[in-house]
């Protein structure tokens, strides 16, 4: 029996770039050969070494355009970075024979050691919000790092306060390390698609590393130009953290996140209460703000302990009323408190939260401003009209955030860890 020659008889492809076919020719041999031109591709070889295995299919959609503007602003910042270390040098006492190795290496070591400490505090305080607000966080990581890099160049100029302001430029820019790589971190665990955190962090080292060392190139020509010229050195400096600051904030906001925190859920609610139109992730991210505010709607405390909602019998009977939801929510002094329940889900989460945002947003309105401080009752009535709000919308609310694409399988909206189980009295 003959076989059908000069037939394909199977196809393959790597990812989405190349694509293979297997021939049976007249001998009936089977061959491999490559759909189109088989000719050497410097761009397949560039997309091998920086980007991730199976690029685009398993990154994120703004995965391309985020790196284009980090990868910009990490050459801003290696420029502005050679400016910084010759002033440092000069400031420490390099070229100055009245100097001493001594007295240099103190001052690195005061330096180092308080910008440790910096470290070790900032986490502390700070480290569980960089998840939630990664976006404020990592513009905000950046523009301190601006700030700590401006006061080393004016440094020399005030020998008698050197080590005070270089150990202060220490602490900014350990509070920048620690932010910056935790909202990295974030950012790239939103990137993955694949489960692939390691293979996008890795690529993106290697992105960064390309960037420094065209950044040196760069810097080995402006070296002779600004040595002993610290007018140009400053215009430069300022040049350069102008592109550093537009590269950084085009970069977070290209980010689409499909996970609600506190900001982009009062976004989408806010929304969907006015118009009963839901926002896309990409529609909400463009109108979250990347700055962080001194300024808020009354503030919410989420996953709180019991007794910041109620402290008194009469008002947990207040919490209970009309309440069949795992979590109890109240006012108390000027901050919207929830306490959740032991057996609560994601989708408790995000409803009490949506009730938290909702009654936060009442209580900031001037009217209701004075209720904060002098009406109780007032404030439990508010809380109960938050409630049959929430009642009222959450369902269809929750099947449009799902249709519109959002993650409701995990939040970033800062929980606490406190739980709470509470009886409820038989009707």
């Amino acid at each position: 029996m003959e076989r059908n020659v000069d037939g394909i008889v199977a196809t393959e492809r790597y990812g989405s770039a190349e694509s293979w076919k297997y021939v049976v020719v007249q001998d009936g041999v089977m061959e491999r050969r490559k759909d189109g031109t088989s000719s050497f591709s410097l761009v397949g070889v560039f997309k091998s070494v920086f980007l991730p295995q199976g690029y685009p299919e398993s990154v994120s959609e703004d995965y391309l355009q985020y790196q284009f503007w980090d990868t910009l602003q990490a050459f801003a910042s290696t420029l502005s970075w050679t400016l910084v270390t010759q002033a440092s040098l000069k400031g420490v006492g390099v070229g100055n024979q009245d100097a001493t190795v001594a007295a240099a290496t103190v001052t690195w070591i005061l330096r180092d050691g308080t910008g440790m400490l910096g470290r070790i505090l900032f986490a502390w305080q700070k480290g569980s919000k960089l998840d939630s607000e990664a976006k404020k966080w990592r513009l905000f990581a950046d523009v301190l790092n601006d700030i700590a890099m401006f006061i080393e160049i004016l440094a020399p100029f005030f020998p008698s306060f050197f080590t005070l302001i270089v150990c202060t430029a220490g602490v900014f820019k350990s509070i920048v390390g620690v932010a910056g790589g935790a909202t990295r971190a974030a950012l790239t665990v939103h990137q993955a698609r694949r489960d692939n955190m390691a293979d996008i962090s890795a690529k993106d080292g290697s992105q960064e590393t390309l960037v420094n060392l065209a950044g040196l190139v760069v810097s080995l020509i402006l070296i002779p130009l600004i040595t002993d010229n610290f007018s140009l050195s400053l215009g430069l400096f300022f040049l350069f953290t102008i592109l550093h600051l537009f590269a950084n904030y085009k970069a977070v906001r290209s980010v689409v996140m499909e996970t609600f925190n506190q900001a982009r859920l009062s976004i989408v609610l806010q929304q969907y209460l006015k118009e009963k139109r839901i926002l896309s992730p990409a529609e909400a991210n463009q109108r979250e703000p990347v700055f962080l505010e001194l300024k808020k709607n009354t503030p919410i405390k989420l996953g709180v302990k019991l007794q910041d909602v109620v402290q008194s019998p009469e008002e947990f009977n207040l919490a209970l009323s009309n309440n069949s939801m795992p979590y109890l929510l109240g006012v108390r002094n000027g901050c919207v408190c929830v306490c959740l329940g032991a057996a609560a889900s994601v989708h408790d989460e995000i409803r009490a939260a949506c009730q938290a945002l909702w009654l936060s947003n009442m209580l900031s309105s001037p009217s209701s401003t004075q209720h904060l401080q002098t009406n109780t009752k007032s404030l439990w009535e508010m809380v109960q009209k938050s409630q049959e709000v929430i009642d009222a919308h959450f369902q269809a609310f929750l099947k449009g955030v799902e249709a519109a694409g959002w993650d409701t399988k995990r939040t970033l909206l800062n929980w606490d860890e406190w739980r709470a189980e509470w009886k409820r009295k038989s009707s």
